[in-house]
């Protein structure tokens, strides 16, 4: 018979095992947890009576939707192992490579959704794929915080918490409003937000009505040319304060929080060395055509708002969901947190700008409009050496430029350089005294300093891993200081930089209420596609490798497709072979290639061709291949491939030719 100690002993005798000297902990280093972001609940946490769950199920089942979000997500923590097995094997290309290709399909997932930025799971998947990214690269944990007070606002405004709110709040009565072409419907969603910004926060919109003296002419005059309504300049006080600077955690951009995908739809030019999302004026137009387009897809202000702020199929499943009327207000219960603030905080910022006596704030305050002179300035020149010339502060001269996103002028042609007003003379004056030793080269020299990887070099220069390599023969993944690199900057933009319009736009985007058809992008071929049943837009564009926006401005649709419809999509000349196919495909073999794409692997190696005797096969390198990753592909060693086309090291080039063994 077994003898039961008392349960005094029992917890006697553990504290005896695990107890330790307080004086050993004099030896120890114990660093503060970090901050989860997150309010995650302990699972080891007996659950309260408020927090049962136990009537839920273990799993509900998922909607067409949130499976493919789902598949993509699994995808992306594939290629995430891959790149952790590289780094494993001590093949820092491969590690690169795969690491990129993670960071890219989760900002793509993001820029096809973006309402998925408040689901857990996709959060956990981003601070993965971002943290393995920045420790490849040695960037520090605040390189990519949000910039700008917005964000802390958005967060405040679009929280469940009401307790700020007054339920006595006398409304201005009576307000008079110039004729508006977006209905401003007031209601309890709106008043929630003229409290807020009255009361709650006035500071906030006195910091915006500062700025709209400065900005608002501007905006309004390119909304007048563009053809869409003056009062939604207001949208840019909720996207982002009108602050040209703005930067989200999912990397929107600007002033109007452009994501790279959307911008460089309607022409905004985002590289090493520019991003034209800062630039004002610039986004300003790419917003005001961007809105109308939505305008014409869903013939109502308030759901292309919504559209502009959520995916086309995430604001078609909230109106499904609330019964099919194309509705703002009846999707309003069906929508992401952020979208459901969206419109009623636009409206209440409209109100008070329109009349900000009636809410208590001034008339107009100090600002002068915006303005400024252009002088043409070479490139790679110091911004330091140019506003010491226009006699002004470097920060001054960013600030005339926000765009400018380095230590010079991008490399190429000439740049439209920005100067204030009155300055233009006196800097031709001292332009060409600038010296000649101020002036940065394409390719520069960095001197390894202690703690430095490949990863941490390449991201200073705005070069890869592999551009290293190509750079510098016998070049080794172990590196001191002291020594030698050589690193090739990037290249800047393919077109010369405008002024004051996005560099890159192609007028006219074709929508349901146009019929003036988007021009062909430059290297590519027209290939056309007959709609199947079960097909979207959104699966369209994956197979073809495009954004869905590509697809609805290249054939003047809106989110409804139907069966047996052609749509015409452009395609790299380089890649028609392999993209006529697809047409002819069932709907399985699509998603299986999208899925070997989605996993890293190289869909095109079916393009290779084999020799006439069969004793090989050759490959012509793609832009962004390794040889390592060439070898994987093809299932041959990189010694074969080295001996057999007289290759020494891991270096290749876009265009060349290699012979891979076919046994």
């Amino acid at each position: 018979m077994h003898h039961l100690l008392p349960k005094t002993a029992i917890v006697l005798l553990l504290c005896s095992l695990f107890w330790v000297p307080v004086q050993a902990q004099d030896t120890l280093e114990v660093d503060d947890m970090p901050l989860r972001l997150l309010d995650y609940q302990n699972p080891m946490q007996a659950l309260t009576e408020e927090d049962d769950n136990s009537e839920q199920p273990a799993m509900q089942e998922l909607d067409n939707f949130q499976k493919d979000i789902m598949s993509r997500m699994s995808d992306i923590y594939r290629i995430h192992i891959k790149a952790m097995e590289a780094q494993v094997n001590n093949d820092p290309l491969e590690a690169e490579t795969q690491i990129n290709d993670a960071l890219s399909a989760t900002q793509g997932l993001l820029d096809d959704y973006p309402e998925i930025r408040g689901d857990r799971r996709f959060t956990e998947l981003y601070r993965t794929v971002v943290s393995e990214y920045r420790q490849f690269y040695g960037i520090s944990e605040t390189g990519n915080e949000p910039q700008g007070e917005i964000f802390a606002i958005q967060e405040e405004l679009f929280s469940e918490d009401d307790s700020w709110m007054k339920e006595d709040y006398d409304f201005p009565d009576d307000l008079t409003f110039n004729k508006t072409d977006v209905p401003l419907i007031q209601n309890e969603h709106v008043n929630r937000h003229l409290v807020y910004y009255t009361l709650r926060r006035p500071e906030v919109m006195e910091t915006w009505l500062t700025r709209a003296e400065k900005y608002q002419p501007m905006m309004r005059r390119i909304f007048r040319e563009e053809g869409a309504p003056e009062e939604l300049t207001y949208l840019a006080f909720i996207e982002s304060g009108l602050n040209p600077n703005a930067r989200s955690w999912a990397a929107a951009v600007g002033m109007w929080q452009f994501i790279r995908a959307t911008g460089s739809v309607y022409g905004l030019e985002v590289n090493w060395w520019v991003d034209e999302r800062r630039d004002p004026e610039k986004a300003t137009r790419a917003a005001a055509r961007h809105l109308r387009d939505l305008y014409n897809i869903w013939g109502d202000w308030h759901l292309a708002m919504a559209n502009y702020n959520i995916s086309p199929r995430g604001l078609k499943r909230a109106i499904n969901r609330a019964g099919g009327v194309e509705d703002y207000w009846a999707a309003y219960n069906y929508l992401p947190r952020e979208t459901r603030g969206y419109v009623p905080g636009f409206i209440a910022t409209t109100m008070i700008g329109m009349n900000p006596e009636e809410f208590g704030f001034q008339k107009s305050y100090p600002g002068e409009p915006y303005s400024y002179e252009v002088v043409e300035v070479d490139g790679l020149m110091e911004l330091a050496s140019l506003a010491r010339a226009a006699g002004i502060t470097t920060e001054e001269l960013k600030e005339y430029n926000p765009e400018l996103l380095r230590w010079a002028t991008p490399p190429g042609g000439k740049y439209p350089l920005k100067l204030p007003v009155n300055t233009k003379e006196e800097f031709l004056a001292n332009y060409d005294n600038i010296p000649k030793e101020d002036r940065t080269q394409n390719i520069t020299m960095h001197t390894v300093q202690s703690g430095e990887s490949l990863g941490l070099i390449a991201r200073k220069y705005g070069t890869t891993v592999a551009g290293l390599y190509g750079s510098n023969e016998n070049l080794s993944s172990t590196i001191y200081p002291g020594q030698k690199i050589v690193v090739p900057l990037p290249r800047g933009s393919a077109s010369k930089i405008s002024a004051n319009q996005p560099t890159n736009q192609q007028r006219k985007v074709t929508t349901r209420r146009s019929s003036n058809k988007v021009s062909q992008p430059a290297n590519t071929e027209a290939v056309s596609y007959e709609v199947k049943t079960g097909d979207t837009v959104g699966h369209i564009a994956e197979w073809y490798d495009v954004r869905a926006w590509n697809i609805r401005t290249w054939n003047g649709i809106g989110n409804t497709i139907r069966v047996g419809q052609n749509l015409t999509v452009y395609v790299p000349e380089n890649r028609s072979s392999h993209y006529r196919k697809i047409n002819e495909m069932s709907y399985a073999e699509k998603q299986e290639i999208e899925r070997k794409q989605r996993r890293g692997e190289n869909i095109f190696i079916a393009s290779a061709s084999t020799s006439d005797d069969g004793s090989y096969t050759t490959y012509t390198v793609k832009r962004n291949d390794t040889l390592s990753e060439i070898a994987d592909n093809f299932g041959v060693s990189l010694s074969q491939i080295r001996s057999l086309n007289n290759i020494s090291g891991n270096r290749i080039y876009v265009g060349q030719t290699l012979r891979i063994s076919a046994n």
